[in-house]
């Protein structure tokens, strides 16, 4: 493959966010001229791998900490809410690629689990307020509350074998997903690599500079030979999960002034023993501890990674300089610049129950991870478990006016006023709202065209509800799911 002097787009990083973008552009103008770079041999193996991230399918249907309690004892469902609609808009997009052939059969990557949240003592009141609040809107039809110890058995037995009786609650959504973010991406980048696009694999973009007629000069190194070259684009999109806040700070858009990252790693344990995993079918999260931040919301779930059960319980956390998995022990200082020192230090001073997690996190022993797995589920065997490195996080902080720095735990888009470059920061939910995100990225980036009758109508046949409220519209809501589950396989 040729080396490229100019691309009407560059995407940086095989990873779930690019495969999305550069799919919708196709879609929308098939004849686009995009190449992407990506610094492994093989797309999706850092935050986009299903070992490296929740793999959930976040529909906010058991994640606790999307809902969080209000001072007056009322729970807000309204980022629930946002992360439900955006969910379906992902399931619309990805069931448009089945119809139409991009991508063969969704077994792939897609399969029904049940999603479920479990609380016990002084956390059942809150469940069954987030229960009545949420049953409220049509995106969680469906949805179950139990307080009855011999349902709970029915649903998740091994959480309920040989606990000690007390309270317990849980809620549960029969629709719920799994999904494997890494099939579905190398998925989407075979489909684009015979639409035309150029997949240049082990070649790491090194630097970004704006050329004085508006176009971006990239300094590419093909890292087989160690080659260094130079290539033009018109637009470039930076997702390279925990790489993008170094390729963003090259840049040098105002609009990156003042973000950091705080880099954290991950850690599963893996269950070993073939029968525990078969008892479980579900994922079942639980609620963070007081004081935790909420990256440490537990969860016992079920995964189908390459065709093949898996049960994992985590995450557990530990620090790391590393902004990739595989990268390197010099990002957190490479990344430091006089513009985000300052907010960096102050979120640090706001943020100090999130050192002490990770201090506790880190001296873990095997048998303390144990002990922790045996408050979901009791009858742990430590011989039946391994611990396993998940990815890499890179909490985005941004400038605050008022604190200096704020730590944010969601996904930030940064792009240049001129709508010439876009970069994403951050982590959950993440790949589980790339439909949403990405469409957030189109319309900064290009406006025009988002709002020409052509690109309309194509969006309105890639994502039925574009543009629609979800949240309100129970028969859109029911039609929707209808139509995605039977394209997706999921009836």
């Amino acid at each position: 493959m040729g080396k490229p002097e100019h691309s009407e787009v560059v995407l940086i990083g095989a990873g779930i966010m690019s495969a999305t973008l550069g799919m919708m552009l196709k879609e929308l103008d098939p004849g686009i001229r995009i190449h992407v770079f990506e610094r492994l041999p093989e797309a999706a193996r850092e935050s986009s791998d299903a070992w490296n991230n929740a793999g959930t399918g976040h529909s906010a249907f058991c994640e606790l900490n999307y809902t969080p309690q209000k001072a007056d004892g009322s729970v807000d469902v309204s980022k629930a809410v946002k992360v439900a609609s955006s969910f379906e808009m992902s399931r619309e997009f990805w069931s448009h690629l089945i119809e139409k052939g991009r991508i063969d059969s969704p077994k792939r990557f897609i399969h029904r689990i049940p999603h479920m949240s479990f609380v016990w003592g002084e956390n059942v009141p809150f469940l069954r307020k987030r229960y009545a609040a949420m049953s409220a809107s049509p995106l969680f039809s469906g949805m179950n509350y139990s307080e009855d110890w011999s349902l709970l058995s029915d649903w998740m037995p091994l959480v309920m074998q040989s606990r000690a009786k007390e309270n317990v609650a849980a809620t549960r959504m029969d629709i719920g997903t799994d999904v494997d973010f890494g099939s579905l991406t190398r998925a989407m980048l075979n489909h684009l690599l015979m639409e035309g696009v150029d997949l240049h694999m082990e070649h790491e973009v090194r630097d970004i500079v704006r050329h004085e007629n508006g176009q971006w000069n990239l300094t590419i190194c093909d890292l087989a030979t160690q080659e260094e070259f130079k290539t033009r684009a018109d637009f470039v999109f930076i997702g390279a999960g925990g790489g993008s806040l170094t390729l963003l700070g090259k840049s040098d858009i105002p609009e990156a002034d003042g973000f950091a990252g705080f880099p954290v790693s991950g850690q599963w344990l893996k269950c070993t023993n073939q029968a525990v995993v078969d008892m479980h079918q579900a994922k079942v999260y639980g609620k963070a501890s007081v004081g935790s931040p909420p990256m440490s919301v537990p969860h016992l779930d079920t995964r189908m990674i390459g065709g093949k059960k898996a049960l994992l319980f985590g995450p557990y956390a530990g620090f790391t300089t590393k902004f990739l998995k595989k990268g390197s022990y010099l990002d957190l200082a490479a990344s430091l610049e006089l513009e985000n020192i300052f907010p960096m230090l102050s979120a640090g001073m706001h943020n100090l129950p999130l050192t002490k997690y990770l201090i506790q996190q880190a001296l873990q022993t095997p048998e303390d991870r144990i002990e922790e797995l045996r408050v979901y589920l009791p009858d742990a065997k430590i011989e039946d478990w391994e611990l396993a490195v998940a990815g890499q996080r890179v909490q985005v902080i941004r400038a605050d006016e008022e604190k200096g720095g704020v730590l944010e735990f969601g996904t930030e888009i940064v792009s240049a006023k001129d709508g010439s470059l876009s970069a994403l920061l951050g982590a959950s939910p993440g790949a589980s709202t790339s439909v949403s995100i990405i469409l957030e990225v189109l319309q900064e980036c290009f406006p025009a065209q988002m709002a020409s009758n052509g690109w309309k109508k194509k969006l309105k046949e890639m994502i039925p509800t574009y543009g629609e409220n979800l949240a309100g519209n129970a028969a859109l809501v029911k039609k929707s799911r209808a139509r995605t589950a039977s394209l997706l396989e999921l009836d």
